[in-house]
């Protein structure tokens, strides 16, 4: 007698990870908190860090002011004294420093071995990591940025209506995410903390010399003119201190005439944005092949 093998049926095969529901903005949002937490964490146990950094550029806007408090009136245009000059040179240059060190603690998570750890663990998007640190330079750049608005007030340079101390901030935000992307690019491309900190010595100071923090353009020889008006810290810096100069300021307004253009405060702030957009769009590449 014949048996008939009756086959059975096939079972369907379950993947365990189709039930789990994908990751979205919340948890996006809840792992950016946790990042930024830790870095304020890290800021309380070395609260010198904070100190130092607002410290510092309360004593430049001191000693560079009181060094030429004694120029001739109208020297340095239409600022009153060198302080009311230099104040918007001193916010510019203190929160681009600062997101230029942006790479250093995740720099240090490398060689560590934390970040390893962060790049293994089941996270909604490794962007979170990058989103950190920037939300992090930004909240200590506006803290600078306050104390030194604060001392320029009291030294006599005047302070912004509530418009021109909004904008103030947007423009130091521009210049603060587009520097610290860079910084952040250059700590997973670079082998290690050495290399990091001998790039941040090379760039700070020859960027401060060749913009307008110090000094007016018409001070400049021609040929740093050019390199001024290319650099990018000049286009943060022109527009605060036309705030600053002028409580009727406009976005037609001219806030740096350079050798090739009259710029206005709007085109000013578009090559900002440009800067910043383009910084982050630079080493986006870098950092997904890093840490996707």
């Amino acid at each position: 007698m014949s048996q008939s093998t009756a086959s059975a049926p096939t079972q369907p095969q379950i993947n365990p990870a189709a039930n789990l529901p994908s990751p979205g903005t919340q948890e996006f949002v809840q792992e950016t908190v946790a990042l930024t937490r830790r870095l304020f964490i890290q800021l309380k146990r070395r609260p010198t860090t904070l100190v130092a950094g607002v410290i510092q550029p309360l004593m430049w806007l001191l000693l560079f002011g009181a060094l030429f408090q004694n120029v001739p009136k109208g020297l340095f245009g239409e600022s009153q004294n060198y302080g009311q000059f230099l104040g918007a040179g001193i916010i510019v240059f203190t929160a681009f420093a600062g997101a230029l060190n942006a790479g250093l603690p995740v720099m240090f998570d490398r060689e560590f071995g934390f970040l390893n750890r962060l790049l293994v663990a089941p996270l909604a998007s490794r962007f979170s990591i990058v989103v950190a640190s920037a939300l992090f330079i930004a909240t200590m750049s506006l803290i600078q940025t306050t104390a030194i608005v604060g001392l320029s007030a009291v030294l006599g340079a005047g302070l912004p209506g509530p418009g021109g101390l909004l904008l103030m901030v947007l423009i130091v935000l521009m210049l603060v995410f587009g520097v610290t992307a860079l910084s952040l690019g250059l700590a997973f491309a670079l082998p290690g903390h050495i290399e990091l900190l001998a790039v941040i010595f090379i760039t700070n100071l020859p960027l401060l010399f060749a913009s307008t923090a110090l000094v007016p353009l018409s001070f400049m020889p021609p040929w740093l003119q050019v390199i001024a008006s290319l650099n990018p810290l000049s286009y943060a810096i022109e527009p605060i201190r036309y705030i600053y100069l002028h409580s009727d300021w406009h976005f037609s307004s001219i806030v740096m005439q350079a050798p090739f253009a009259d710029i206005s405060m709007s085109a000013a702030l578009g090559l900002l944005l440009a800067f910043s957009v383009g910084a982050l769009a630079l080493i986006r590449p870098l950092i997904s092949r890093r840490i996707a």
